[in-house]
C-alpha cells in the first residue's frame, strides 16, 4: 500500500512539473504563467496555458484550453475519470467548467487567495448545490508554482514603473 502512495505522489509531481513547463511558455509570450493538463489512465490527452491576451478570449484560461483539448481527443464533453493538473487554483469560471466536464479528481500547485475557487477564497468544486463533487489535492510543487508567479508579477510592476 505505502508503495502505491509514493507512486501517485511521484505522478502528481511529474505532472504538475509538466504544468509548471507550460506555464512557462505562457510567461513567454507574455501571458500570466499558468499551465493545465489533463491525464486519463496514465496518458496526457489536453494541455494549455494562458492565452487570453493572445487570443483576446478572456475564457482562454489554461484549464478550459487544456480542457478543450481533452475533450477532443476523448470524443466527448465528459471528461469522466480523469484528473487535471494545474499551477494555480482555479478561479471559478474554471471550476464551473471542471465541474460540467465531470473532471474526477483537480491536483494545483499554487493556491489563489484572491479567487481560489478549490476551497481557499471560495469553494466551486464541492460547493453542496452541485451535482459532482471533485477530489481536490493542492499544494503540489506549490513553492515552484507560486515563486514562477511571484517572478512574473514582479518584473511587471517593475517594467510599468520604468
Amino acid at each position: 500500500m505505502l508503495g502505491n502512495k509514493y507512486k501517485l505522489a511521484t505522478d502528481h509531481e511529474r505532472y504538475m512539473r509538466r504544468a509548471i513547463e507550460l506555464a512557462q511558455q505562457a510567461e513567454q509570450l507574455g501571458e500570466v504563467p499558468v499551465g493545465a493538463l489533463v491525464v486519463a489512465d496514465d496518458q496526457i490527452i489536453g494541455e494549455g496555458f494562458n492565452e487570453v491576451i493572445r487570443l483576446n478570449d478572456p475564457s482562454a484560461h489554461a484549464e478550459a484550453q487544456a480542457i478543450r483539448a481533452a475533450g477532443k481527443a476523448l470524443g466527448n464533453y465528459r471528461l469522466i475519470n480523469t484528473t487535471l493538473y494545474v499551477s494555480l487554483e482555479p478561479c471559478a469560471m474554471c471550476a464551473g467548467l471542471i465541474t460540467h466536464a465531470r473532471i474526477k479528481t483537480l491536483v494545483f500547485g499554487a493556491a489563489d487567495p484572491r479567487t481560489g475557487a478549490a476551497g481557499t477564497a471560495i469553494n466551486v468544486l464541492n460547493h453542496a448545490s452541485m451535482n459532482h463533487q471533485v477530489n481536490i489535492i493542492g499544494g503540489v510543487l506549490q513553492e515552484e508554482s507560486a515563486t514562477l508567479l511571484q517572478d512574473f508579477f514582479r518584473k511587471r510592476r517593475k517594467n510599468q514603473t520604468n
